[in-house]
């Protein structure tokens, strides 16, 4: 590419970032990295209405946790030589162009009120604001001159629409899915400026600002390519196509079942998230749950997501940042929606807790362990988490595993002491207390070789016995290797253990 390479992520502030979001900003980087380019992130602010309170902190945030670094923009250590980049910061760039636009002829003013537009759809078919309609309309092409600068200087209210010529075939160039051509007399009329907020629609404010940011490639969802004639059209209007950036229109995420478009309910409503972080509604007080505060670890989120639409081309699915970089392009980004399988996602998350390094996860773990008051040295705690973590999928999960290792038992496993504890089962507890005080190598291969050979010479069933001994040290049925267990909590603990168990459950 002769070009450097410049793309930006440029979400609205009014509310979360979906997930699909995350992606996109997600694709963007991979590409901008891949190629030595810059990651810009942009707020597009032009919808006040809409605004959220704290909703462009999240955005920065999540970007953040995730690693997508960004080199240039809101959030960025560097702010670049393109600011600002909010576009309501924006507001004195804008109305240069649409008086270009008016003057070219290109665009024309229209005063028409919401109930007189309502009034159009009542009365014709699929209206649409369009060479068709526009001569019906009350607008700068169809009132003299004088009362359009009359009505101006009044502060009545209008809009700037942009004058699109019916039947030319406008040809869109898409990395992912290739020409991409569109009838003119499907486009309307948009709204390009109004003069209530003195702010330009997202269509102008877009074109121009990818134009000034010296954007090279727009990477953008899939529901966006409806708009992107129009865009062809402005940047051909404003006398910019031969700088226009190249376009790639990314595949929707899909709901699980591959029934539409992964919606922010879909998520609390299936029972996973579908945002990076938790988000407190400001208004509703409403929590909508995060992968952060879910557990997950933001490199499997982003090995997760990258394959939502994209692939590798080869056996491969744990990918680390760098990896997903370099092996990056479009021409294996599916022109299909991905389903999001969030069983998959958990997948990811187990990976991730199984090959991470056990310093890492013991110390997320000791967290948890703090919060229950329990203070365990770092080496225990390894220990416990290398023989408990095959279990998890998340380090939330790592105490339900390994509890026993740090609290003895308060109650015993109803099923379990109906089906292991026979009546022979105290009086062999009571012989095992007295072996296991007698050994003084308290290792797991020693203690093990030791239990073993006394349980052979009594002539015992191995089973019946090693279930009972599982039984009074966890609990119930479950737990890593047992003589791993005991040498962990000690010859002493484990002794106490098996003589609490005789006296609670006794004879059963």
């Amino acid at each position: 590419m002769n070009k450097r390479v410049r793309v930006r992520f440029a979400p609205s502030p009014t509310g979360p970032l979906h997930i699909g979001g995350v992606r996109t900003a997600l694709y963007n980087y991979l590409f901008a990295k891949k190629h030595g380019g810059d990651m810009l992130l942009r707020i597009e602010d032009t919808d006040s209405a809409r605004f959220v309170s704290g909703a462009e902190e999240y955005i920065v945030e999540a970007l953040n946790w995730l690693g997508i670094t960004i080199d240039e923009g809101v959030g960025a250590k560097s702010t670049g030589n393109h600011a600002p980049y909010r576009q309501s910061d924006r507001k004195s760039i804008y109305r240069k162009y649409v008086d270009q636009l008016l003057e070219a002829g290109l665009a024309y003013i229209a005063f028409d009120k919401p109930i007189e537009l309502e009034a159009k759809r009542a009365e014709i078919a699929n209206f649409q604001y369009d060479a068709n309609t526009r001569g019906l309309m009350s607008n700068s092409l169809t009132l003299p001159a004088d009362e359009v600068q009359a009505r101006i200087e009044r502060g009545e209210q209008y809009v700037v629409r942009i004058k699109i010529e019916p039947n030319e075939e406008i040809k869109v160039q898409d990395l992912i899915r290739g020409e991409v051509v569109i009838n003119s007399s499907v486009i309307d009329d948009k709204v390009l400026f109004k003069s209530s907020d003195e702010l330009p629609t997202y269509h102008l404010a877009n074109v121009v600002d990818d134009y000034l940011m010296e954007i090279s490639h727009v990477i953008r969802g899939e529901e966006w390519l409806p708009s992107a004639p129009l865009h062809v059209l402005l940047y051909r209007y404003l006398g910019w196509a031969d700088v226009m950036p190249e376009f790639a229109h990314l595949p929707l995420l899909l709901k699980p079942d591959g029934n539409g478009k992964l919606s922010k309910r879909d998520g609390d409503r299936l029972g996973f998230p579908v945002f990076p972080l938790n988000w407190k509604d400001p208004k509703t007080g409403e929590v909508f749950s995060g992968y952060r505060e879910a557990g997950y670890f933001p490199e499997a989120v982003v090995n997760f997501l990258a394959l939502l639409g994209w692939n590798s081309g080869t056996e491969q699915e744990i990918f680390s940042m760098q990896e997903l970089i370099d092996l990056f392009s479009f021409d294996r980004v599916s022109k299909s929606g991905a389903k999001f399988d969030y069983e998959k996602g958990k997948w990811f998350n187990h990976k991730y807790l199984q090959n991470k390094p056990l310093e890492e996860i013991a110390d997320l773990f000791q967290h948890i362990l703090v919060e229950k008051d329990i203070i365990e040295d770092s080496e225990k705690v390894m220990k416990v988490v290398g023989l408990v973590r095959e279990r998890a999928n998340f380090i939330t999960e790592l105490w339900a595993q390994s509890s026993f290792f740090f609290v003895a038992p308060t109650s015993y496993d109803e099923k379990t002491v109906q089906k292991r504890w026979k009546a022979e089962t105290p009086g062999q507890m009571q012989e095992l207390i007295q072996l296991l005080q007698g050994i003084e190598d308290f290792s797991p291969e020693n203690s093990e070789e030791i239990v073993k050979e006394w349980i052979a010479a009594k002539g015992y069933n191995v089973g019946g016995i090693m279930n009972a001994f599982r039984l009074s040290i966890v609990g119930e049925g479950k737990g890593p290797h047992i003589f791993d267990i005991i040498s962990l909590i000690g010859k002493e603990e484990t002794i106490a253990r098996l003589k609490k168990a005789v006296e609670v459950i006794g004879e059963n």
